[in-house]
């Protein structure tokens, strides 16, 4: 009976002392620089590019919404990177100006763990949505006459409702993993925002197993859209080097060139921050990269994919002229309401 009463009250102590490990209702951003002036630079720098990833692909999505021309499969899917584009920097950005502008590094727990929760699902789903879009230049260019058949608007549909989900349901994995840990030593994440990687160094508990199912189920899904992505785009360099006309092949390459650059650029960042164990992180290396994905590829997609697009270019012309007519119309019914009221003389 006292061997029984004991075991008992060993396991309420050691339930106790698990429960009071989960200490940390906070943590503490520390990526950034403490140098006053360092901080007032780089807040101009980032409020910069913020602004400017928000223009451009806002910008493009009216675009595309507006203009009936662009509503075909591959600006669809445009429409869906813009999206992710927006969505991205603004998970991470607004807190950092705040830190950089406040000095205000504190973030709730539950705050973390939504920010972490919401990258994941964007960063996942951007990476199977540049797959699909790998996959449908692929089509277009290889198969033409059957683009139309095979990358219907169901398809379409499909498509990016699955890319989502897929982001959703990966990110809600990671994000249970991580925060169902215990927190009970330090709450000073070395990052700018929270990832996987630092938030997993401040835990208490044994981390391997949780660590080798995200290692597994994000190698698995970013190792897979990448061998997608790849091939596609193979496949597409083999077609482009069929072409008779010189010009063509070089208008091509130019294209092809400069998507597939932006994919490595987001591809290898992401699988080189989330495929590898959380004991070989480097918090001064891995703010490059996360800056690499978070803020750099969200304002070049715009550039890249839409932006040296003759139809987009087109697009956004008719927008800027409907805007300018729309205004001097504005303008000319302010005057003429002025002038109406205004009293007669003599």
């Amino acid at each position: 009976m006292c061997t029984y009463s004991s075991a008992i009250i060993s396991a309420m102590k050691d339930k106790m002392q698990r429960v009071n490990l989960s200490t940390v209702s906070e943590f503490v951003l520390v990526g950034l620089s403490d140098a006053p002036e360092v901080r007032f630079l780089l807040f101009v720098l980032f409020l910069i590019i913020y602004l400017a990833t928000m223009a451009g692909n806002i910008t493009i999505l009216v675009a595309m919404s507006t203009d009936t021309r662009l509503h075909n499969p591959m600006y669809f899917f445009l429409g869906n990177l813009s999206l992710l584009d927006i969505l991205c920097p603004t998970i991470t950005v607004p807190k950092m100006l705040e830190a950089l502008l406040l000095e205000n590094k504190v973030i709730s727990f539950t705050g973390c763990m939504l920010q972490l929760f919401f990258l994941i699902d964007v960063v996942g789903t951007e990476i199977f949505l540049l797959a699909v879009m790998a996959y449908d230049r692929y089509v277009a260019i290889c198969h033409p006459l059957q683009y139309m058949n095979i990358v219907s608007l169901k398809l379409c549909a499909h498509l990016a409702i699955g890319t989502w989900v897929v982001g959703f349901f990966n990110s809600l994995l990671h994000t249970s993993l991580v925060f169902t840990l215990f927190f009970c030593g330090s709450n000073e994440v070395d990052q700018y925002y929270c990832d996987i990687p630092p938030v997993l160094a401040l835990s208490c508990s044994p981390t391997y197993s949780r660590e080798l199912v995200t290692l597994i189920v994000a190698g698995v899904l970013g190792s897979g859209a990448f061998v997608v992505t790849l091939v596609s785009y193979l496949y597409i360099l083999v077609a482009i080097l069929s072409m008779s006309s010189s010009k063509s092949r070089h208008k091509a390459f130019s294209t092809c060139g400069s998507h597939l650059t932006v994919v490595c650029l987001f591809y290898g960042t992401t699988i080189c921050t989330y495929v590898r164990p959380s004991s070989t992180y480097s918090p001064n290396q891995d703010r490059i990269v996360s800056m690499l994905y978070g803020t750099l590829t969200p304002l070049l997609n715009p550039i890249i994919y839409s932006l040296r697009n003759k139809e987009v270019k087109c697009a956004l012309r008719r927008l800027i002229s409907q805007v300018r007519t729309a205004l001097s119309r504005q303008e000319h019914l302010s005057q003429s309401l002025a002038s109406s009221r205004a009293p007669a003389v003599g």
